[in-house]
C-alpha cells in the first residue's frame, strides 16, 4: 500500500503557469473564461522518446525536450498537446511554463502502461484509484490544463465492452476527487471508432448521473484517407451525426490516415468549418514523433529534430483555418443527454450502467486485519522472473480455491453489474482474501495456509470483517503514493497503445498482473 501524500495537494502549482487564459466547459462548448470567446483545440498528439528508452516515460518532468520541441509546435501554430504518459512525481513546471507562455494547452491521460484497466480481465482498485489521484494532484493547478483521459480504447470490440464499467467508475472517482479539491479539470475518454460499438459507447459514457457522464468525449478517427475521398464518402459525415445535438464536446482525439502518403490533411478544412464546427471543438492529429508506425510530423535523434514530408502540409492545412463559433455570453446549451445502451450480446453491448464502487483503503485495510491466512509478499513484484511466477502462484491460488469455494467476495462482473465486497482491494490484499476463506473452510487443518509457501499464518486484530463495509478513509480522498517520490526526478496503433507495446514486456507484464483477478 502506498503511504498518503496529503502534501502534494496542488500548493502553489497554479501560479507557475498564469501566461493562459484557464478554458471553461459550457454545453457541448469550450470556452475561453477570460474573454469569453469559444475555443477550438488545434492539437497534436504528443509523446516524444517514447520508442528510444523507456526512461522518457514523462516528457512534461524534462525541461530539456520540451526546450527543444517548443520551436517546432510553435511553428505548427498548435494551441493543444495530448500527452498520453506522465507520471505523478518529478518537477513539471518548467515545461507547463513554457507551453503556457506559448499558448498551448495539455490534454493529460490519466493511465500508463503501468497503470491502467486490462480490458481482458478488467478491475479498479485502491492502488489505481490512488495513482490517477496523486496525478490530478500534481497537474490539476496548471492554469493550461485542458483536462484528463480516463481511458484510451479501453474496450475496442463489442467482447470487453464490459470494461467499460470500470472505466467509467474511474472517471466518476476522479471527477468527484476534483471536485473535493476544488479544482474543476474536465475529466473525459476517447474511444476507438468500431462502427459495430460506436454508439452503445459514445452513449454509455454520456447516461448516467452528472457525477457519472464523461465531461467531454473523445473519438480516434482514421477514416478520411487522401484527397480522393470528401466529407460524405470519407465516413466523416455519419459518425458527425452522431454527435448532432450533444450535450458535452466532442473532440478528435488522434485523426490523419496515413494510407496513402504524404498527408495533404484535407479533412481539416472540414473539422474546422461548416461540416464538423457546430458539432466538434477540435481535434489533435496524431502524431508528433515518428514511429514505426509512420504517423509522425517530425523524426528526432537525439537533440536534433528533422521535419517529415507531412509537416509543412499539416501547417499550411492548419493556417487556414480559423473557426470562431459562439461567445461565451451568446451560447445557450440545448443538447441532450442519452440513455444507457442496453446490455445484451445482440446489441453488441456487455457494460451494465451499474458501476464499482469506490475503492476504499480503509475498507481493504480493515479486511486484512481480520486474516489468519495472508500473501507473504505485501508488494507486486517488478522483476520479470519474480513477476511471472507471482501471476503462476495467483492464478493456481484462485484455480484451486475458487472451483471449490465462493470467492465472489473479491470478484467484479462490469457486464452483470455485481461487485463483490473487497472487489476494488489490490491484487495482494484479494489473493490474501481467497487464501484466508480456504483456511477456514477446512478448519485451520495443517498445511491448509501454504499455497506452496505463497501464504503465511498471522494473528488478526478483528475478530472479523462484520465492520469493515463501515470503514472510512482517514485520508478524506487524498491519494496514497508514497512520500518520497517527488523527489526522483498499424495499421493505426492508438497512442496509448503505441507506447505500451514500446516499453520492456516486464513493464506491461506490470501493468496486466496489477489487473489480475
Amino acid at each position: 500500500m502506498r503511504t498518503t501524500l496529503a502534501s502534494l495537494a496542488i500548493i502553489g502549482l497554479a501560479s507557475q503557469a498564469l501566461a493562459i487564459n484557464p478554458v471553461e466547459i459550457k454545453g457541448s462548448k469550450w470556452f475561453d473564461s477570460k474573454t469569453g470567446d469559444q475555443f477550438f483545440i488545434k492539437g497534436v498528439d504528443y509523446q516524444p522518446d517514447i520508442t528510444s528508452t523507456s526512461s522518457y516515460r514523462d516528457p512534461l518532468a524534462n525541461s530539456a525536450i520540451c526546450t527543444r520541441d517548443l520551436p517546432y509546435l510553435k511553428d505548427l501554430g498548435v494551441n493543444a498537446i495530448r500527452v498520453y504518459q506522465t507520471e505523478p512525481y518529478g518537477d513539471h513546471d518548467d515545461c507547463m511554463s513554457m507551453l503556457a507562455d506559448a499558448g498551448i494547452y495539455v490534454l493529460l491521460d490519466l493511465s500508463t502502461p503501468n497503470e491502467s484497466i486490462d480490458r481482458s480481465n478488467p478491475s479498479y482498485d485502491v492502488d489505481l484509484l490512488g495513482y490517477y489521484q496523486s496525478k490530478v494532484d500534481t497537474f490539476g493547478g496548471y492554469d493550461n490544463l485542458l483536462g484528463f483521459i480516463a481511458g484510451n480504447e479501453v474496450a475496442n470490440a463489442a467482447n470487453n465492452t464490459n470494461a467499460s464499467a470500470f472505466v467509467k467508475g474511474i472517471l466518476r472517482d476522479t471527477k468527484a476527487y476534483i471536485k473535493s479539491k476544488g479544482l474543476t479539470a474536465p475529466v473525459g475518454y476517447a474511444a476507438n471508432d468500431d462502427a459495430d460499438i460506436r454508439w452503445q459507447m459514445q452513449t454509455y459514457f454520456d447516461c448516467g448521473t452528472t457525477e457519472e457522464q464523461a465531461d467531454f468525449y473523445g473519438l480516434n478517427l482514421y477514416e478520411w484517407c487522401g484527397d480522393s475521398v470528401t466529407f460524405e464518402t470519407s465516413g466523416y459525415a455519419a459518425v458527425v451525426q452522431n454527435f448532432t445535438n450533444w450535450d458535452v464536446p466532442a473532440i478528435l482525439t488522434e485523426y490523419g490516415c496515413n494510407a496513402v502518403r504524404p498527408r495533404t490533411f484535407p479533412e481539416i478544412a472540414s473539422i474546422y468549418g461548416s461540416d464538423m464546427d457546430s458539432a466538434f471543438s477540435g481535434a489533435f492529429v496524431y502524431e508528433y514523433v515518428e514511429e514505426a508506425n509512420g504517423y509522425g510530423l517530425v523524426s528526432i535523434s537525439g537533440n536534433t529534430v528533422t521535419k517529415t514530408e507531412d509537416y509543412d502540409n499539416f501547417k499550411s492545412a492548419l493556417a487556414a483555418v480559423n473557426p470562431t463559433g459562439y461567445t461565451l455570453s451568446n451560447y445557450t446549451a440545448s443538447g441532450k443527454q442519452q440513455s444507457c445502451p442496453d446490455v445484451s450480446t445482440a446489441n453488441s453491448w456487455l457494460a451494465s450502467a451499474t458501476l464499482p464502487p469506490t475503492p476504499s483503503n480503509a475498507t481493504c485495510e480493515c479486511m486484512m486485519n481480520s486474516l489468519y491466512c495472508v500473501s507473504q509478499l505485501t508488494e507486486i513484484p517488478t522483476d520479470t522472473n519474480d513477476l511471472a511466477t507471482f501471476g503462476t502462484n495467483v492464478s493456481s491460488i484462485y484455480g484451486t480455491v475458487c472451483g471449490s469455494i465462493s470467492c465472489s467476495e473479491v470478484e467484479a462482473d462490469g457486464e452483470a453489474g455485481t461487485y463483490g465486497k473487497y472487489s476494488f482491494c489490490n491484487t495482494i490484499q484479494r489473493v490474501s482474501w481467497v487464501m484466508n476463506a480456504w483456511y477456514t473452510s477446512q478448519r485451520g487443518v495443517s498445511g491448509s495456509c501454504d499455497f506452496s509457501g505463497f501464504a503465511t499464518l498471522t494473528k488478526p486484530s478483528l475478530s472479523s470483517d462484520s465492520s469493515c463495509s463501515s470503514a472510512a478513509d482517514s485520508s478524506n480522498g487524498d491519494s496514497d503514493l508514497d512520500s518520497d517520490v517527488d523527489s526522483d526526478s498499424s495499421s493505426h496503433k492508438s497512442g496509448a497503445e503505441s507506447a505500451m507495446k514500446s516499453l520492456s514486456a516486464g513493464a506491461v507484464a506490470v501493468a496486466a498482473w496489477a489487473a489480475i483477478f
